[in-house]
C-alpha cells in the first residue's frame, strides 16, 4: 500500500474559527470548569468557568483595541506555559489579531529575526528578563511598537484600558474571522537556516481539533477529561492540544516549572498528557534507578517490567492468559501502580510525538495501565497527522490518518500528505511554499512505509540518510533513539556518510549519571571522567549491541565516542523541540568524527 486516506469525521463550516469553537464551549458548559488555574506551585487548584474564562478573554481583547491592535496585527507572544499564554492567545484571536509565538529560551537574534520576518507590532511576554531581550533587538525591528509584560501588570493594565471600548467592537471583530483567516505563524525551529515561519488558518486548527474529539472522545471529550500542559504552548503540538481541549469538554491546567511536574500531576490529576519520547524514557529510568537501591527491589523491578511487557504484547493477540493476568496484578501491586501514581494516578492515556517512542516503552507503558498513543505531525500540518486510537493501537506506528487527511508514499519512500489540516505557506518565502506543496501535496522530508491496514510507520529523514563508503544507505533514526534509551545516555547522533563504517557520537546524562554509578557501586565523578571510564563505556558498548539488534550487520554501530558537553538549546545544539541541529554537530565535531575513523574523508 502506498496511499491510505482516513475519511473526515467533521466537515469544519467556513465561519469556523477559533472563535467560534470557544463560543461552543461557552453555550455548551457556561458555568463548568474550561480551566484549573493557581497562582503559586503550592496554591489550590481554582477552577475558572467557560464564561469567565470568556469574560476575561472579552476583557483583556478589549484592552488590546484600545492600545490601537488593528484587524490582522502580529502579536508576539513569549512565556512559559501558563494560563496567561492561554488568555492572550485567545484574546488576540477575539480582537481580529495574529498571535505569533517565541519561546522564552530563545536567544536575541532568534527574537530579532521571529519579530522581524513576521512584522510584529505588538509584544507580550512573560518577565522582565524578556523584556529586556525584547529591548535590546528592539531598534532593529522597527515594527515594534508596544511592549506589554505580564508579571509587571500588563493584563490587569489591558482590562483596565479596555473598559471604555465597547464590546461589541471585540463581537464584530470575532464574529468577521472565518476559516480561511490567519490564525498564527508559528516558526519552526529547523536544524539549519533560521527558522521559517509557517502561517496556519483558523480553518486548520478547527479541523484537527474537532476530528480528533471525534475520533478520540475517550481521551479529549468525555466528562471528566483533564490534561496537564507541561510542553511549551509555542510548540505547534502543545497549541493545537490546547484549542482542541477548550473546544472539546475537557479541564485545562498549566505546570509552568517542570521541576514541579511530579507535585503538579499528583495535585492536578489528569487523565491524559501531552508528552514527547524523552519524558517517556526519563520516567523509566527515573524508576530504574530507585528499584536499584538493592539487589532484591531490582530483581522485583525488572520482573514488573518484564511481565509489563508480556501483558502488554498478549493483549495484541487477544485476552491476556490466566497466568499471565495474575503475575501481572501482583506487578501491578508492587511496582507499576508507583509508576501510575508518580503521574498523578489517573492518567489512561498519552498522547506522543516529535520522535518514535520504541516498542519495548509502548508496551511497557500499556502495562503498566497508561496506553501510550504515538503519532506523526509536523508544524505545517497544524501538528497530527497520524495518531493511533485507543480501540487499535499498533505499537511501533504512529497509526492510521487522521480523519480528513490522505497519506502517500512516494517513490524514494517520502511521506506525503493532503488535507484541510495543511498550513497555506510559508511566511515571505513562495518559493519554498511551491517547492513543498506540490498539487495539494505537502512533501514532508520524512520517509515512512504504510502498512496493509494504512498504519504508517516513520523510518527517518530524507535529508539525514547516510550513505556509506560501501554504498549502503542507513536510515539513523532508529539507532539514535534505541540508543538513546539508555539512563546514561542523553543525545545520539550517528554517523557515517562515506565512511567505511557507522559510528556514533553520545552524550552523557549528568542529571542521571550520580544515581547509575551508585547503583552500579561506581564512585561520583563528573562527565569529563566518567565519559572514559571502563565500567561506563562498558555499559554503552552493551546499549549499542542492543541497538544493533534493530539493523543489518551494515548499518550497525562498529564505534562510539563519548562527548564531553551535552547537546543542549543553552549551546545552540539542540532545537526548542528538543531536536538535535545534525549538521551543526557534524561541522563543529568534525575533528571528533574524523579521529574516530583514524583520518579524514577522502574525497
Amino acid at each position: 500500500m502506498n496511499i491510505a486516506t482516513t475519511p473526515a469525521l467533521v466537515d469544519v463550516p467556513q465561519s469556523t474559527s477559533i472563535n467560534t469553537m470557544l463560543a461552543d464551549r461557552v453555550a455548551r458548559t457556561g458555568d463548568g470548569p474550561l480551566i484549573e488555574r493557581r497562582e503559586t506551585p503550592t496554591a489550590p487548584w481554582v477552577p475558572v468557568s467557560a464564561k469567565a474564562f470568556d469574560a476575561d478573554v472579552v476583557a483583556v481583547a478589549r484592552g488590546l483595541v484600545a492600545r490601537g491592535l488593528q484587524v490582522g496585527d502580529r502579536v508576539a507572544i513569549m512565556s512559559r506555559t501558563r494560563y496567561e499564554w492561554t488568555l492572550v492567545d485567545y484574546a488576540i484571536w477575539a480582537a481580529g489579531g495574529v498571535p505569533v509565538p517565541v519561546y522564552e529560551t530563545s536567544a536575541p537574534d532568534q527574537v530579532q529575526w521571529i519579530l522581524s520576518d513576521a512584522g510584529c507590532r505588538f509584544v507580550i511576554v512573560e518577565t522582565a528578563a524578556h523584556a529586556g531581550i525584547i529591548d535590546a533587538v528592539r531598534k532593529e525591528v522597527p515594527t515594534v511598537e508596544d511592549l506589554l509584560v505580564i508579571d509587571g501588570g500588563a493584563l490587569d493594565t489591558l482590562r483596565a484600558q479596555g473598559a471604555d471600548t465597547p464590546e461589541s467592537e471585540v463581537t464584530t471583530r470575532r464574529d468577521a474571522v472565518t476559516a480561511d483567516d490567519l490564525a498564527t505563524i508559528i516558526y519552526t525551529s529547523g536544524s539549519t537556516g533560521r527558522p521559517k515561519g509557517a502561517e496556519l488558518t483558523h480553518g486548520n486548527f478547527a479541523h484537527v481539533a474537532l476530528n480528533a474529539a471525534e475520533a478520540l472522545p475517550e481521551v479529549i471529550d468525555h466528562d471528566g477529561a483533564r490534561t496537564l500542559l507541561f510542553l511549551p504552548i509555542a510548540h505547534v503540538f502543545a497549541r493545537l492540544i490546547q484549542v482542541a481541549v477548550i473546544s472539546a469538554n475537557t479541564v485545562l491546567g498549566h505546570a509552568p516549572d517542570v521541576k514541579n511536574l511530579v507535585a503538579d500531576l499528583g495535585s492536578f490529576q489528569p487523565t491524559f498528557l501531552l508528552a514527547v519520547p524523552r519524558v517517556f524514557e526519563k520516567v523509566y529510568n527515573s524508576a530504574e534507578q530507585k528499584a536499584s537501591a538493592s539487589k532484591l527491589k531490582r530483581q522485583i523491578f525488572y520482573w514488573a517490567v518484564r511481565t509489563a511487557i508480556a501483558a502488554s504484547r498478549a493483549r495484541d493477540e487477544g485476552p491476556v492468559p490466566p497466568a499471565l493476568a495474575v503475575q501481572h496484578k501482583l506487578a501491578d501491586k508492587l511496582v507499576l501502580g508507583k509508576l501510575r501514581e508518580a503521574m498523578g494516578g489517573h492518567v489512561v492515556h498519552a498522547v506522543s510525538g516529535g520522535a518514535p517512542l520504541g516498542e519495548r516503552l509502548g508496551h511497557f507503558f500499556r502495562g503498566v495501565g497508561v496506553t501510550v498513543l504515538e503519532g506523526y505531525g509536523l508544524t505545517e500540518t497544524t501538528a497530527p497527522t497520524a495518531v493511533n486510537m485507543p480501540r487499535d493501537v499498533a505499537i511501533g506506528t504512529v497509526g492510521p490518518a487522521l480523519p480528513g487527511t490522505s497519506i502517500k508514499i512516494d517513490e524514494d519512500g517520502e511521506i506525503l500528505l493532503k488535507g484541510p489540516h495543511l498550513f497555506r505557506g510559508y511566511r515571505n518565502k513562495p518559493e519554498l511554499t511551491a517547492e513543498v506543496l506540490v498539487d495539494g501535496w505537502f512533501h514532508t522530508g520524512d520517509l515512512g512505509t504504510l502498512d496493509s491496514h494504512g498504519r504508517l510507520r516513520i523510518t527517518g529523514r530524507k535529508k539525514e540518510i547516510i550513505v556509506t563508503a560501501g554504498g549502503k544507505n542507513v536510515a539513523p533514526a532508529l539507532l539514535e533513539d534505541r540508543l538513546r534509551s539508555h539512563p546514561l545516555v542523553s543525545q545520539v547522533v550517528v554517523v557515517g556518510d562515506q565512511r567505511p563504517f557507522i559510528g556514533a557520537l553520545v552524550t552523557l546524562d549528568a542529571e542521571m549519571l550520580p544515581g547509575w554509578l551508585a547503583t552500579h557501586d561506581l564512585p561520583n565523578m563528573p562527565v569529563s571522567e566518567a565519559r572514559v571510564h571502563p565500567g561506563v563505556l562498558a555499559a554503552l558498548d552493551r546499549a549499542v549491541n542492543r541497538a544493533n539488534e534493530a539493523v543489518s550487520r551494515a548499518e550497525s554501530i562498529r564505534k562510539f565516542v563519548v562527548l564531553d558537553t551535552d547537546f543542549t538549546e543553552a549551546n545552540g545544539y539542540l532545537t526548542p523541540s528538543m531536536k538535535v541541529k545534525r549538521q551543526l554537530v557534524l561541522t563543529d565535531f568534525t575533528p571528533t568524527i574524523d579521529a574516530l575513523y583514524n583520518g579524514p574523508h577522502q574525497a
